[in-house]
């Protein structure tokens, strides 16, 4: 789900909050070591998402929030912000070419840049995070 958060409207906050769960608190972010991503610069994107950013001349870029049940990945375009919400049920990333990550939800997807060990570190602990808080499958039972 694509949505606009440039403003602080507690109906959407409510709908993002529902999806991928609240916040993290303190404890659990200092136990995760961080839940942010470092700027992550967008190589490519899906034509709903192209759309927003072609209409800034400024550098294209994302950062991604982690969530108990997904990820957030928000973006800037002109003097609005907009986020991807992904739960992690629908989410999907693949390690395409060595220095690039891609991130799938649906129809939706963000292709980003990844350079620098940090970024590999981030994208680890989130593939980390959603193998072992993913439901048991019922094969499993």
């Amino acid at each position: 789900m694509l949505q606009n958060i440039s403003y602080n409207r507690p109906a959407i906050k409510a709908k993002i909050d529902a999806e991928v769960g609240k916040t993290f608190t303190l404890l659990e972010r200092m136990r995760l070591n961080g839940i942010g991503s470092p700027k992550l610069h967008i190589t490519a994107s899906s034509i709903e998402i192209q759309n927003l950013l072609i209409l800034d001349n400024n550098a294209k870029t994302c950062n991604i929030e982690m969530r108990p049940n997904g990820i957030i990945v928000m973006f800037r375009s002109i003097l609005e912000t907009y986020a991807l919400i992904i739960p992690y049920y629908k989410l999907t990333l693949y390690k395409g070419k060595a220095e690039e990550y891609s991130i799938y939800r649906d129809h939706y997807y963000i292709k980003v840049k990844a350079n620098s060990p940090a970024i590999h570190k981030f994208f680890r602990k989130v593939i980390d995070y959603k193998a072992d808080n993913a439901p048991s499958q019922i094969d499993d039972l």
